[in-house]
């Protein structure tokens, strides 16, 4: 095994055991939600807690233990630059808004990019006690159970994640909505991106789109998607653009070419 090998493996189990932790402090806090105060952001439904900035403070500061040298980008905190070449990105509820609600979709969201690549992805579902893992050139998993995709389903005998916030039009999600139903399909939103993106890597949803989201909410996924043997479009990880919003699309093998039209990259 190189030194490059062995550190990427470092910081999967790491990953894995943060998310792990990360979910178990998320569970705690949804399991007394109605003593949380409510915060919002940019809109009414944008919200945060507590909880949220907690659950990445935690796995802040233990990268920054083990790491010290690794950059950290975290949705609640920002940025803080890297010398390594390995930066984490880590959303530490996605899915606030169900989380306050009451609902179990949401997640806490690790990934570790290499020199701007995404090399892994960890995916903590604690109200269904799922955990989804992969690294690059290392397959990916759930629960232990590696994930292979069918390349026979499609978006006609299957489901298509949409995923939609204020930073794009109603009409433009209607646009995609209509499309997607005129070319045979059906699709789902559950509230968080990052796990449609885990179910796109399990089978469960043959692909994801979201005109407008961040790297907290995608990158993890996407190392899940790749290594069960999907597609996704890039995502720009150069400088300050890690910090900013892009189209995220994911597809399983049969769906790519439908995927890649349906977000209209060409």
């Amino acid at each position: 095994m190189t030194s490059q090998e062995t550190a990427l493996d470092k910081r999967f189990a790491l990953a894995k055991l943060l998310a792990q932790e990360g979910g178990a402090m998320a569970l705690d806090y949804f399991n007394r939600r109605d003593s949380l105060v409510i915060e919002t952001k940019r809109d009414l439904q944008d919200v945060v807690s507590i909880a949220d900035r907690n659950v990445e403070k935690l796995i802040r500061d233990r990268v920054e233990a083990l790491f010290p040298q690794d950059g950290f980008l975290g949705e609640e905190f920002g940025l803080t630059a890297g010398t390594s070449g390995y930066t984490w990105v880590v959303d530490p509820i996605d899915g606030t808004a169900p989380f306050v609600n009451g609902m179990p979709n949401w997640c806490v969201s690790v990934a570790v990019l290499h020199e701007g690549v995404p090399v892994v992805g960890v995916i903590g579902a604690p109200c269904h006690g799922e955990l989804y893992a992969a690294a690059a050139g290392r397959g990916a998993k759930l629960n232990g159970k590696v994930l292979t995709l069918d390349p026979s389903r499609t978006i006609e005998n299957a489901l298509t994640g949409i995923g939609a916030n204020s930073h794009v039009t109603p009409e433009a999600v209607a646009d995609i909505v209509s499309r997607l139903l005129q070319a045979g399909g059906n699709f789902i939103r559950n509230g968080s991106g990052a796990l449609m993106l885990a179910y796109v890597a399990a089978g469960r949803l043959v692909g994801y789109y979201e005109p407008y989201m961040h790297a907290w909410d995608c990158l993890a996924g996407y190392c899940l998607v790749k290594e069960a043997g999907g597609w996704h479009h890039p995502f720009p990880t150069e400088g300050e653009r890690l910090t900013k919003g892009s189209p995220v699309v994911a597809a399983g093998p049969g769906a790519h070419a439908a995927l890649a039209k349906l977000a209209q990259l060409g």
